[in-house]
């Protein structure tokens, strides 16, 4: 499922991949479902490709965000974006106590928090594993 939804650069919110056209992706927005095109010159990353860093590595973002589904119990962040960096900060330590302090910037944790409700409020809360493409 995570492997369907998109991060676009310079757009905010999260997207599901609707369908591929010529040179572009149509997706979706999740929380309007307004469509958009992304053209080729889009930053366009998919959920399941980005990683946070931890002392011993990177882990998964989908792992991430079920430790967070695991410590809410499926509800939105108990912070918000909105909230000092340091309350952001703290309970992120909570979801991922291994995290790397020096290279996982505030900005990472706010747009961890951003997405995570996002997920949460769409009903996009399936975070297994992203199934291994067959050729």
């Amino acid at each position: 499922m995570i492997d369907k939804i998109l991060a676009i650069s310079g757009k905010s919110g999260l997207y599901r991949l609707v369908a591929r056209g010529n040179n572009m992706l149509i997706c979706e927005n999740l929380a309007d479902k307004s469509r958009i095109p992304a053209l080729q010159r889009d930053k366009v990353l998919s959920l399941a490709d980005i990683a946070m860093y931890t002392v011993d590595g990177e882990v998964p973002l989908n792992s991430v965000f079920a430790k967070a589904k695991a410590l809410t119990g499926g509800k939105i962040a108990p912070v918000s974006t909105k909230d000092p960096a340091d309350a952001q900060r703290a309970w992120f330590a909570e979801v991922m106590p291994e995290y790397d302090a020096d290279r996982v910037r505030g900005g990472d944790i706010k747009k961890f928090i951003q997405w995570y409700n996002i997920l949460i409020e769409t009903g996009n809360d399936d975070f297994s594993e992203p199934e291994e493409k067959k050729d």
